[in-house]
């Protein structure tokens, strides 16, 4: 499946792109530059996520937080909601 998208590129950039890419090609091309640039940022986004994850200041601020909050009453189990319904 596919969809069409309009995308406003520099007049230059453009030019540059009619004289090296065929018609046929280009949005074969662009797709996958943006792919790429997708998988890029996806990528950098997983090790951020992950080195977080890791992080062990973090994991003992949320061990300290889970401790202080962790029975604060508030679930988003259908017991719990249930029972705050009856009140």
């Amino acid at each position: 499946m596919t969809a069409k998208v309009m995308f406003s590129f520099p007049d230059q950039l453009v030019a540059r792109m009619k004289a090296v890419i065929p018609p046929r090609e280009r949005s074969k091309v662009i797709a996958l530059l943006l792919e790429n640039e997708i998988n890029s940022r996806e990528q950098d986004l997983y090790l951020c996520a992950k080195e977080l994850e890791e992080c062990s200041g973090l994991k003992e601020e949320m061990a300290i937080w889970d401790k202080e909050f962790g029975q604060d009453g508030l679930s988003n189990t259908e017991e719990s909601t249930s029972q705050l319904l009856s009140l």
